[in-house]
Formats: structure tokens, C-alpha cells, sequence
């Protein structure tokens, strides 16, 4: 498990969904029983102490009314699609549960930005520039082969590294059916590469739950 603090207060939380009924366990003998409110995003927790654990359903996860059915809907194994992109690179790839069962990895070199002043300076910018496009060519052309066949199967498309990389890959109008499942997490990733998707599996499936502490001074309920 992964945590990390989250604005506004309390700590981000990344649990694996095998884990997650023990977490909610060890939850309840924190803070006591909690009372169970479905939510948009997932369910809420609340703890007779004042102690509130927001359950975020992954991608491609259906709503549940009560913990029983959240836990059995994130454990259940489900296909989703991987794009992640970056300046001249993209990996894109199909987990069938925990495991990623198709994969590919393109990379374009894209030259970096050169400092300000020199004759040369508009020459490189249109030769960076093509370099741009022609990367996001490629990366369109690997995501329609790879994953729009696979629309139908797939319960949500999870994107990683630079939004607007991945937003000019998915601009591609052939491209539209998958972005009607694209989830709203974006998952931080390095320059994509074949161990980054692997690795990027488990960001995708993991149950966020955004915990909050009683406020000190708060009654503890009977």
C-alpha cells in the first residue's frame, strides 16, 4: 500500500483490491464500526469516532449500495485498456485482471527546446514540431490497432503520463469509441516503456481511499 497526503487534509491511500476488505478490517478496529453511505465515486465509511475512509471504486468498477457488493465488484477480474504517453514515446497494453496479456511500445525521438536567440532557432522549432506530430502519428496508429478492436471488451481505458500527449492521441477522430471509457485517472508515469506498463497495472486496478482522522476535540459517539 501506497499513501500520501491529500489536499485539503487526511492521506491518500492505495490499496490492491485483494487487500481491501482486510483494510477496511483493520479500519473498524481503529476507529470502531462504521456506518457504510454509497457515493458516487465508490462508498463512504463513517467511524463512531468522526473517522471517514472515502472508498474510490477503480476504472471500470459498476456502483455498489453496500460493502459486501464493493468488495466483490473490485476483486472481480475485468479487462481494461493502458495508454500511456509522453513527448516521442507511448506504451499501450490490455490487462486482463492483474495481468497485461497484449502490449506494445513506440518510441520517436522529439528534439528539446533550444534557448532563446539564434538564426537557427525557428528551424529547429518546425523540426521539433514535426517531430511532435510525427510521434503522435505513431502513437495513434498503435492504439487503433491494438485496442480499438477490442471496445467491446474492455470495462474502461486507463491513461498515464502527460495529459496533453494523451489528449492529442485520443483527438484522433478513429479513436472516439475509446474515449467515451477513458477514466478520470491519470496515472504518473516515467517515459513509458514495457516495465512501466507492467508497473502501471496495479496503479490502475487499486482501490484509492482518502482517509480523515477525528478531529481531536470531536464527542466520540456511544
Amino acid at each position: 500500500m501506497r499513501s500520501r497526503p491529500a489536499a485539503g487534509g487526511g492521506r491518500w491511500v492505495d490499496v490492491d483490491p485483494a487487500r481491501v476488505a482486510r483494510w477496511v478490517e483493520g479500519f473498524a478496529d481503529r476507529h470502531g464500526p462504521s456506518t457504510c453511505t454509497p457515493q458516487e465515486y465508490g462508498l463512504l465509511l463513517t467511524a463512531p469516532d468522526g473517522a471517514t475512509a472515502e472508498l474510490h471504486a477503480p476504472p471500470g468498477v459498476p456502483g455498489a449500495a453496500e460493502l459486501d457488493g464493493f468488495l466483490a465488484a473490485v476483486s472481480r477480474p475485468r479487462r481494461i485498456g493502458l495508454l500511456l504517453a509522453r513527448k516521442g514515446a507511448v506504451a499501450v497494453g490490455i490487462a486482463a485482471g492483474a495481468k497485461l496479456v497484449v502490449s506494445k511500445v513506440d518510441t520517436r525521438y522529439v528534439q528539446g527546446r533550444t534557448a532563446a536567440g539564434g538564426w537557427s532557432q525557428q528551424r529547429f522549432a518546425r523540426r521539433r514540431d514535426n517531430q511532435a506530430k510525427a510521434a503522435v502519428a505513431d502513437a495513434v496508429e498503435v492504439t487503433v490497432r491494438l485496442l480499438l478492436p477490442e471496445v467491446p471488451t474492455l470495462a474502461a481505458l486507463v491513461c498515464g503520463g502527460d495529459r496533453r500527449a494523451v489528449d492529442a492521441v485520443l483527438a484522433d477522430r478513429r479513436l472516439a469509441p475509446l474515449s467515451v471509457l477513458r477514466a478520470e485517472r491519470l496515472l504518473a508515469v516515467p517515459e513509458p516503456r514495457h516495465a512501466v506498463l507492467l508497473a502501471a497495472i496495479p496503479a490502475a486496478r487499486a482501490v484509492h481511499v482518502l482517509v480523515r482522522d477525528p478531529d481531536p476535540g470531536s464527542p466520540v459517539e456511544p
